[in-house]
């Protein structure tokens, strides 16, 4: 972080994974009318989720931080955003029955549109174009047309953002998360499944708790019974727009970027130097970073430095994305020099993105039984360490789509051209999502004794 951080901090370092914009007024016309817009959301909600990061910091506590890979403008109706909610009020329900610890719950939604790419271009048929960046840089369609940058839709991002957001306050505080409800979250297509049975004996050990709970007084119309805090979270990529959301609280004088609750850095953009860490090191929201397998412990170190210099409980969290095969012997150097160093950090695994490859015809697809693998790695690891395996971070959707191999309906590769509709990386439906949470369920039960 620079001695004297502002907004525009990040402006004096190398900025990895940015557009190609044609027309540099263009965007300086547009952030000036983000900045001119209220914010997505509040700084007392963003200190409230630090806080509730703080307990999963201290063991208290566990983290789901789950929903699309790349949201898209195309599919923001409120039956999508209501069945993207559904699996994870499901999976917390899951989390928190069978592990016996709260649940703090972060949605990838309400403005997880931009994607990093391997690569500035992609080919095909001989021809190159600009890559795809996600919504609200370009569009997916393989023309000239289509894959030029165009700043118009940061706007178009953000007023997605704000009607996401406002469906969600309605949904979590309006009845519908009511923990009297978890029967009905049982969607048509998981309900027809082994997870979907097994659900169901969760949701009728819950009934009938609340059964007691009830005839022995407890006011089961209390607002702790009736509503469910969600956060919002997305990768902080394109800092320009990230910038432009950014508010001094009036409440404390500090920088909060209102875009989100909570903000990441992705594996291709944590460099020490680089704009991103020096752009988060300055706001005050909790952050995450994404630690793939190549990092080092004293790099490691060097990060927690410049993004929690305070050691504040509930700032950081690091997102372990390593892959099955590697985690088990990546990890447990990390999690020694991070637990001696007493950084009170989030610990979290991202069990996607090391676990994707392709099949034979070129589908980019990942098999659950490698995502299980990396999560039992995961709370293996801490197990030894000493320390608090604190979350999950999950792709996933709420419609029945056959995007990535297994689960309890075991999806081939054949199988895959039925629903593949992501626009970048595979998700899981939603009985994978509940195969995951099951199995991550019975690790967290077992570190919780």
């Amino acid at each position: 972080m620079t001695t004297t951080w502002t907004p525009a901090s990040w402006t004096d370092r190398p900025a990895k994974q940015q557009p190609s914009w044609p027309d540099t007024q263009s965007v300086a016309a547009v952030t000036t009318q983000l900045d001119a817009r209220p914010p997505l959301i509040f700084a007392g909600e963003a200190r409230y989720l630090t806080e509730e990061l703080g307990r999963v910091a201290r063991g208290e506590a566990f983290l789901l931080q789950a929903g699309d890979c790349a949201e898209s403008f195309d599919i923001g109706t409120a039956d999508a955003i209501r069945d993207k909610l559904k699996v994870i009020l499901q999976m917390a329900a899951v989390l928190q029955y069978s592990g016996g610890v709260p649940v703090i719950k972060v949605g990838r939604i309400a403005g997880q549109f931009a994607k990093p790419r391997s690569a500035d271009t992609e080919v095909r048929d001989g021809v190159e174009l600009p890559s795809f960046r996600g919504h609200i840089v370009n569009d997916i369609d393989f023309s000239t047309e289509a894959r030029v940058p165009d700043p118009a839709r940061l706007l178009r991002a953000y007023d997605q953002s704000a009607s996401t957001l406002n469906l969600l306050r309605a949904f979590t505080k309006g009845g519908y998360a009511d923990i009297r409800q978890v029967h009905r979250w049982n969607q048509e297509f998981v309900a027809d499944s082994p997870a979907g049975r097994r659900y169901a004996q969760v949701a009728d050990g819950i009934d009938r708790a609340l059964r007691f709970m009830q005839s022995a007084g407890i006011n089961l119309d209390d607002a702790a019974m009736r509503q469910v805090d969600l956060y919002t979270s997305h990768e902080a990529l394109l800092l320009e727009y990230e910038q432009a959301l950014t508010r001094r609280d009036s409440i404390t004088g500090d920088w909060y970027d209102c875009s989100a609750h909570m903000l990441w850095i992705g594996e291709r953009t944590r460099e020490l130097d680089g704009a991103h860490v020096e752009f988060l090191s300055g706001v005050h929201n909790p952050i995450g970073c994404k630690i793939g397998p190549t990092v080092e412990p004293d790099e490691l170190l060097a990060l927690c430095e410049a993004l929690n210099p305070r050691r504040a409980e509930g700032r950081l969290t690091l997102i372990t994305r390593m892959g099955a095969g590697v985690l088990g012997d990546r990890l447990p150097a990390l999690l020694e020099v991070v637990k001696e160093s007493g950084h009170p950090v989030v610990w979290a695994c991202d069990p996607m993105h090391g676990n994707t490859f392709s099949t034979e015809d070129g589908t980019k697809t990942r098999h659950l039984d490698a995502i299980l693998s990396e999560v039992q790695a995961f709370f293996d690891a801490h197990r030894a360490a000493g320390t608090w395996a604190g979350g999950l971070h999950v792709e996933l959707t709420g419609d029945d789509v056959t995007e990535c191999l297994g689960g309890s309906h075991s999806l081939e590769a054949d199988d895959l051209g039925a629903r593949y509709e992501t626009m970048c990386d595979p998700r899981l439906n939603g009985r994978q999502s509940l195969d995951l949470a099951f199995r991550a369920s019975e690790e967290l039960a077992l570190a919780n004794r």
